[in-house]
């Protein structure tokens, strides 16, 4: 585990944005990408903590824990399905194919959880019984395990500006993805699903839910893309004090970025206007909360990067021949 008092010294540098000198830059909430040739895109996870759909921080070492444990993943599953992944020329970046992001995002459920308004729970709670083309019994109870996981699609964007939800009938029946791609990643996205839960469960943790996306690689395969099996994609609960808990009636102790919601849900900020100021020590708790759960997933110590990132970085896509002028 990283020194707390490295975290903090790091706090004022960590990685805020980019600025290679690579061709068509395009930014998102965490990642910032840049176009290589032959079809390949430069990914760089950067340190922006995003929740309530804005970017609240820049955590130190959050991008390169995201990085290399995306690059884990994808390892792991790659006998699954594809993945876009071609190298790891540093901590805190990764070479991809260029592919075609398909228009749904891939959310799996094992456990009926959640209080936004596309979540299970909340659509149960206010008494909806087929949900995301599921039907639900009477009687559950928050936090319960479902019988099997299950695939809840919904759109990125669409015309509200929010994600919609779907059922996966509607995915074909709407024309976002024809039949046999929407079953080939059905297929592989349980299958993924699974495989993350017995790798966190053999780490002391459950993966409750999950988000992955699937893009069209230039040779037409269906490819995994963005993350995988992250804090930022995921929601993990530690396993030892679930069953206690939920027999209690008590929320499960969550092991991903939750806690950084709930620390200002509690100051009154669930999203609307300006967010309130935090104090250091809760992005110092952040970094800390992402290394462990690394070292968890992976069974790896961590080994922190250098920083500042972007001339180490600069050197690295040098080493790697990956800026013009490089050998």
């Amino acid at each position: 585990m990283v020194a707390k008092e490295q975290i903090h010294k790091e706090l004022s540098r960590a990685l805020k944005e980019t600025n290679l000198p690579l061709a068509e830059k395009r930014e998102g909430k965490v990642r910032d990408s840049y176009a290589l040739p032959g079809g390949r895109r430069l990914f760089v996870t950067t340190d922006r903590l995003s929740a309530f759909d804005r970017v609240l921080a820049a955590v130190p070492y959050k991008g390169q824990v995201l990085n290399q444990l995306s690059a884990w993943w994808f390892q792991q599953t790659k006998d699954i399905i594809p993945n876009h992944l071609v190298s790891v020329p540093d901590p805190s970046a990764v070479v991809g194919l260029e592919a075609s992001p398909f228009p749904v995002e891939v959310i799996v459920r094992g456990y009926i959880t959640g209080v936004t308004s596309t979540a299970l729970w909340y659509r149960y709670s206010q008494g909806e019984r087929e949900i995301y083309g599921y039907h639900f019994p009477d009687g559950l109870k928050k936090n319960a395990e479902l019988p099997a996981p299950i695939i809840t699609p919904t759109t990125k964007g669409g015309p509200t500006g929010h994600d919609e939800r779907l059922t996966c009938a509607e995915v074909t029946d709407k024309g976002l993805l024809d039949k046999k791609t929407w079953d080939t990643i059905q297929i592989a996205a349980i299958a993924i699903f699974k495989h993350g839960q017995e790798i966190a469960s053999k780490a002391g943790l459950i993966l409750v839910d999950t988000k992955y996306e699937f893009g069209r690689a230039p040779d037409g395969r269906v490819i995994l893309i963005d993350e995988v099996h992250t804090p930022d994609s995921s929601r993990f609960w530690k396993a030892d004090t679930y069953a206690a808990r939920f027999e209690k009636g008590e929320e499960p102790e969550n092991f991903d970025k939750e806690f950084v919601r709930l620390a200002y849900a509690e100051k009154g900020y669930r999203g609307d206007g300006e967010p309130p100021a935090m104090p250091d020590d809760l992005w110092v708790k952040a970094s800390e909360r992402y290394i462990s759960i690394y070292e968890m997933l992976t069974g790896e110590t961590f080994v922190p990067g250098e920083y500042p990132v972007e001339p180490r970085m600069l050197r690295n896509l040098r080493a790697a021949g990956l800026l013009a002028g490089s050998r």
